[in-house]
C-alpha cells in the first residue's frame, strides 16, 4: 500500500514540481494551497505525512503543525522554510515537526528526509496502537525502528536484550561492527525506547567531516564569525537539546576536534562560533565505528579519555553472515517492502535462491541484502524469485552449494570402507580441496590460487569426486 502525503504549498508550481516528483517515487500525493482546504482534506482522508511550507495565505506552518498534532497525532510532518532561522526551527521540532527544510529544494534531501520521517512515525505509531506506554519501563514497552534488528537467532536475541536493558537509561553508548550491519538502525530503535523519544534524535556522519567543517557542524556558528558564514548555523549538538545525538565514523575524527569534543561532553555546554553565550545541553551521545578504537587508541589515532566518555556502554552488531537462518527472514521482509514499492505480488524465493543466500559471505551485510531484494524483486515477473536474477556474486553459490553437498555425500560413503594407500592418497586430497573451498567461501578461483593448482585443474578434481571419475567411481 502506497504512503499518502499532504503537500501544503501556496506556490502552486513548486507543489506540483513537489508532487510529481514523489508520485514517480511511489506515494500518493495530494495538494493543498492553503491552510484551511488543508484542514478539510484532513478531515476526510487519512494521511502518513504532511510537508508545509511555513508562510501561508491564510496561517503558518506553526499553526498548522500544532493542529495537525492535536487532531491527527499519528501523522508526520515536514515543515519547508524560505529563509533560516534557527530559533523557528528549534520551536518547530520541540512542538512535534520530525524536521524542517529550508528552500531550495534537493530531490535527494527530500526523499532521504520523507523516508527516515514515515519509518519513525510508523515505529511510534505501531507502539502506540498496540497500547504500549511511554517510558519504555519493561521489555512489553519495546518499539522496533528496523524489522532486521528482531531476528530467531542467538546473537539476535542478545542484541535485542542489550537494546531493552540499556535504552531506558541515559548512558552514552559505543556501537561497534562492520559496514552495512545497522548501527543507525540500532541507535534510533535505543532512542524511540528512551525516555527521550519524543525528542529529536540527529545523526551525524563524523566520517565526511573536514577539519574546517568539524566545529561548526557540531558546534554551529554566528553570522559573521568567519568568512563564508553567511547566516547563523545551529549545531548538531545544540538541534539534538533533549535527546540523542548519533556520531557515525567516530574513529574518523581528528585528533584536535576529539579534545573540542571532549570538553564539549565533559562540561554539558556548547558555544556557537563566534558567540560568546554557552547553552547548556542535555543530551544522550551515542557513537558508532566499524574501527577498532582500543587499537586507535594505542596508536595515537584517538583519545583515551574520550573513549571512556563514549563508553559507559557498548554493543556490538553482529554481521549478516553470523545470524544464520535469520538472512531469510530479513530477505523475505524486504521482499514485502519491495512488493509494496514496486506494486508486485512476489511470494517468496526459489530453494535455489535460499541456498545462495545462506552461503554467500554477505560483506555488505544487511545493507547489501536490503538492496540485492530490490534490485531482482524489479527484475522478477513471476511469482518467485529464480537463481538467474541473482547477481553473479550470488548465483555462483548455488553450484557451488551442489559441489558441497556432493562432496560431503561422498565423503560419507568412502569413510565406512577398507583403504589402502590410494584410498588414503585420495581421501588426503579430497579433505585439502574441500577445506579449501571452505576457507573461501567456495570461491573457485581463490581456492585455486591457495592450492597453487589453475582453476581448470580444480573444476576437473571436483567433477571426479561428483561424478564418480577415477577411483572413486568404484566406490560408489
Amino acid at each position: 500500500m502506497k504512503k499518502k502525503i499532504l503537500i501544503i504549498d501556496d506556490e502552486v508550481n513548486i507543489g506540483l514540481l513537489l508532487s510529481k516528483f514523489l508520485i514517480r517515487n511511489g506515494f500518493e500525493v495530494s495538494n493543498a494551497i492553503t491552510g484551511t482546504s488543508a484542514m478539510e482534506i484532513l478531515t476526510n482522508e487519512n494521511f502518513d505525512l504532511v510537508l508545509c511550507d511555513y508562510r501561508l495565505e491564510d496561517t503558518d506552518g506553526r499553526e498548522i503543525l500544532i493542529k495537525i498534532k492535536e487532531n491527527y497525532p499519528t501523522t508526520g510532518v515536514i515543515i519547508i522554510t524560505g529563509y533560516s532561522d534557527i530559533k523557528l526551527a528549534v520551536e518547530l521540532i520541540k512542538l512535534g515537526a520530525y524536521d524542517y527544510i529550508t528552500k531550495p529544494l534537493y530531490p535527494d534531501e527530500i526523499l532521504n528526509t520523507i523516508n527516515k520521517a514515515l519509518e519513525t512515525q510508523r515505529a511510534l505509531n505501531d507502539n502506540k496502537g498496540s497500547g504500549k506506554k511511554n517510558s519504555a519501563e519493561s521489555e512489553s514497552d519495546y518499539v522496533n525502528y528496523t524489522e532486521y534488528i528482531d531476528g530467531q537467532s542467538e546473537v539476535s536475541s542478545t542484541l535485542l536484550k542489550q537494546i531493552q536493558l540499556i535504552a531506558p537509561t541515559s548512558y552514552s553508548i559505543i556501537l561497534t561492527g562492520k559496514s552495512g550491519t545497522g548501527k543507525e538502525c540500532v541507535a534510533k530503535t535505543i532512542h524511540l525506547n528512551s525516555l527521550r523519544r519524543d525528542k529529536p534524535f540527529v545523526a551525524m556522519d563524523c566520517g565526511s567531516l573536514t577539519k574546517e567543517l568539524a566545529g561548526s557542524e557540531f558546534f554551529g556558528h554566528e553570522k559573521g564569525s568567519f568568512t563564508g558564514a553567511l547566516y547563523t548555523k545551529i549545531g548538531h549538538f545544540e538541534q539534538a537539546n533533549g535527546g540523542t545525538l548519533f556520531l557515525d565514523e567516530i574513529g574518523n575524527l581528528s585528533y584536535e576536534i576529539q579534545a573540542t569534543l571532549l570538553r564539549t561532553v565533559q562540561e554539558r555546554k556548547v558555544k556557537r562560533i563566534g558567540s560568546t553565550k554557552e547553552i547548556d545541553l542535555d543530551v544522550r551521545i551515542i557513537v558508532a565505528t566499524n574501527e577498532n578504537l582500543s587499537e586507535n587508541i594505542l596508536k595515537g589515532t584517538f583519545r583515551e579519555d574520550l573513549y571512556h566518555r563514549f563508553n559507559e556502554f557498548s554493543i556490538h552488531i553482529p554481521s549478516l553472515k553470523k545470524r544464520g537462518n535469520d538472512i531469510l527472514i530479513f530477505a523475505d521482509k524486504f521482499l514485502a517492502i519491495a512488493n509494496q514499492e514496486l506494486n508486485k505480488n512476489i511470494r517468496g524465493f526459489s530453494e535455489g535462491v535460499k541456498i545462495c543466500f545462506l552461503n554467500y559471505g554477505w560483506p555488505g551485510n544487511v545493507r547489501e541484502l536490503k538492496n540485492v531484494i530490490r534490485r531482482v524483486a524489479l527484475l522478477t515477473d513471476g511469482n518467485e524469485i529464480q537463481v538467474d536474477v541473482l547477481p553473479l556474486e550470488l548465483s555462483n553459490f548455488a553450484k557451488d552449494y551442489d559441489h558441497e553437498s556432493a562432496l560431503a555425500q561422498l565423503r560419507m560413503k568412502t569413510y565406512d570402507k577398507p583403504k589402502d594407500l590410494r584410498d588414503a592418497a585420495q581421501d588426503a586430497e579430497f579433505d585439502t580441496i574441500l577445506n579449501a573451498l571452505k576457507e573461501v567461501n567456495f570461491n573457485k578461483t581463490k581456492a585455486a590460487k591457495a592450492l597453487k593448482i589453475d582453476r581448470k585443474t580444480l573444476y576437473n578434481k571436483i567433477r571426479a569426486i561428483k561424478f564418480g571419475n577415477g577411483k572413486n567411481s568404484e566406490k560408489g
